[in-house]
């Protein structure tokens, strides 16, 4: 079996490759060019084991092996930099701790990866959220039009209704070719949107986590597949205080003693899953009511909402249950509310 500790960047790789049967250790520094890195994991015979550590342009790396049929580990970055005792740091030495790690037991930091699946229709939420930014900005832009000609129509400004008004609007010459080509391209974004909310509720209908998910208030199509393909397995979060922590939105703190000092959101994890379940948060409150106790002060970085979605999501996904009207699920009970 060979055991292969794998650095890697955008141009290279360093190698430092073990051996289990005869003990050899190879260090190697491969380019990415061509189909180097193809042939030297193609020649590999027997079992091979690849570790890395996370890293933002490894996906290219990931589905190689996965067509090789080379198994591939991903640790924690933070994680395999701590066991470096070392002063010294650099590619080589990187690629020694990493097969150090694989070759002791239950030593190497594994995160969770997704699915190819799961990659994909990420690739989809992120493109439709990328359109909805473009939009976002047009909308501001055309708004800011109307308003410094005394036209306020507000979210009406979007209906037909309003598109009309606003291109009625006698406007200067250069005014009037931006306000022109602004409309154009807003109808333009508007049905690529749609097209991709099809797809977005096309592929959350057609996955039974996401069609639970759907089943509680302020869940629509986007949020309720974002959780599943961000997420992953609900079933690998014991508390629905983890899901809260591995999204980001729990407090830091900094306490000592009998002081306790909470402060803003922490903010690790996926910032739009975040986004999402944040929206989601207003319509969590409202169903159940929730008010902030005694014990909560302005100053503390979250909102008895933002612990409650992940707190009600993660149930619902775990216990495979439907939300609706609240009749299959207790209301999970967080700290704050």
């Amino acid at each position: 079996m060979k055991i292969v500790g794998c650095d890697l960047h955008a141009g290279q790789q360093s190698i430092a490759m073990m051996d289990s049967e005869t003990g050899e250790l190879t260090e190697k520094v491969l380019k990415h060019e061509g189909n180097a890195v193809r042939e030297f994991y193609g020649w590999l015979e027997g079992p091979v084991v690849v570790g890395i550590e996370a890293t933002g342009a490894m996906q290219w790396f990931l589905e190689l092996l996965e067509e090789l049929g080379i198994e591939c580990r991903v640790g924690h970055p933070a994680k395999i930099r701590a066991a470096e005792t070392r002063q010294q740091k650099h590619d080589r030495r990187d690629a020694e701790v990493i097969l150090e790690l694989l070759l002791m037991k239950n030593r190497f930091p594994d995160i969770w990866m997704p699915s190819t699946e799961q990659r994909d229709l990420r690739s989809l939420l992120r493109d439709r959220h990328q359109w909805v930014k473009m939009r976002a900005r047009l909308q501001h832009t055309l708004q800011a039009i109307a308003l410094n000609h005394a036209l306020r129509k507000g979210k009406a400004l979007w209906t037909a209704t309003g598109r009309q008004a606003l291109q009625d609007l006698a406007l200067p010459d250069y005014t009037a070719q931006r306000r022109d080509e602004l409309l154009r391209l807003y109808l333009q974004l508007e049905r690529r949107i749609q097209q991709l909310d099809k797809q977005v509720e096309k592929e959350a209908q057609g996955r039974p986590q996401a069609r639970r998910l759907l089943t509680h208030p302020g869940v629509g199509p986007v949020t309720a597949l974002a959780t599943e393909v961000f997420l992953g397995d609900p079933h690998r979060f014991r508390t629905a205080k983890e899901v809260a922590s591995y999204i980001g939105m729990i407090p830091c703190e900094h306490s000592s003693g009998k002081r306790r000092r909470l402060g803003k959101l922490t903010k690790e994890g996926n910032s739009r899953l975040r986004y999402l379940w944040t929206e989601a948060s207003p319509t969590e409150d409202s169903r159940y009511g929730v008010v902030i106790g005694p014990n909560h002060t302005q100053n503390e970085g979250t909102l008895p909402g933002t612990v409650c979605i992940p707190a009600v999501l993660h149930g619902v996904c775990r216990r495979a249950t439907d939300a609706a009207f609240g009749a299959h699920v207790d209301r999970p009970r967080c700290r704050l509310c």
